[in-house]
């Protein structure tokens, strides 16, 4: 466990509208008019966050959920979040 493992993460909850499409998340920023998408992998996270997780637990649920590596689930976890942050989806994780 990290010190970024507390740092709690939420998809932000005003003006994204989303959908499941066949098991992967398409995403309107009604901000931006800007469409995202996700990979199943992504839609399972992105259901995590949507009513608020911690990135320590996000990292568990692919540990768990698709029996990968610790480190690998974190690096994932991060880009991840990292392109929700561009993209001005992710509220927290700072």
């Amino acid at each position: 466990m990290t010190d970024t493992d507390d740092v709690a993460v939420r998809i932000r909850p005003t003006n994204v509208s989303w959908r499941d499409v066949d098991g992967e998340v398409i995403a309107l920023d009604l901000d931006s008019s800007t469409y995202f998408s996700t990979n199943r992998t992504g839609a399972f996270l992105w259901y995590a966050m949507v009513d608020g997780t911690t990135v320590g637990a996000l990292i568990t649920l692919l540990v768990e959920s698709f029996d990968v590596p610790a480190e690998r689930a974190r690096s994932d976890v991060r880009a991840f979040l990292e392109l929700l942050r561009a993209n001005g989806l992710l509220v927290g994780a700072g």
